[in-house]
């Protein structure tokens, strides 16, 4: 009989740490690069501020989410975003809030990078982040694909990010807000440059 896999938002921290065989995250700097925001992105992000309470719940966030990641990606034709996919590995499964993946008209390999949006709970949304991070590693092998994965843990005001690597190696940056927006549009831009770069 199969074993029952576990579903990715039932993992605890440690539990997570456990399933990737990690003792720790090294410290990841981004590199400090700018990206202005557009006035489009401007008046989108005004016009979602006067009519949509987005302090409250989850869902409210994702509206934030997804304009600053439309802003980001936008300029990187070869990739996708992809809202509520399936996504699983050999132990557990579930639905992810986005997944980068190369642009086509159908999911498929290589997954380049995880978001996960938590309403304010940073812990439970990193222990999500790595198993799901990791099960995209095990659909990309599944193909012969061993590159390394990229993962995002926001509320859409914060922002932290990951990388897992191919020697199993994970990093995480240091926490950053949309105070600074250009900063953290350029900080966006760059995993999704490196995503890209992962399809060549």
């Amino acid at each position: 009989m199969a074993t029952r896999k576990k579903h990715f938002s039932s993992f605890k921290k440690t539990e997570a740490f456990q399933q990737l065989q990690l003792n720790d995250l090294l410290p990841w700097e981004i590199p400090p690069r700018v990206l202005e925001p557009s006035s489009f992105l401007l008046e989108r992000l005004a016009r979602l501020r006067r009519n949509f309470d987005l302090e409250e719940y989850e869902e409210s966030k994702k509206l934030l989410i997804d304009a600053l990641c439309e802003e980001a990606i936008d300029q990187f034709s070869s990739l996708k975003i992809w809202k509520g996919a399936h996504l699983e590995s050999e132990t557990a499964s579930g639905y992810v809030d986005y997944l980068v993946a190369e642009k086509k008209r159908f999911f498929t390999s290589p997954l380049l990078c995880i978001i996960e949006a938590k309403k304010d709970n940073f812990e439970q949304g990193l222990a999500q982040c790595l198993v799901e991070m990791q099960a995209c590693q095990w659909q990309n092998q599944q193909h012969d694909q061993s590159i390394d994965v990229f993962g995002i843990v926001t509320n859409g005001n914060t922002w932290q990010f990951y990388r897992l690597t191919t020697v199993n190696l994970g990093w995480e940056s240091p926490a950053h807000s949309t105070g600074d927006l250009p900063l953290l549009l350029g900080r966006l831009s760059y995993v999704f440059e490196l995503c890209q770069a992962n399809l060549a």
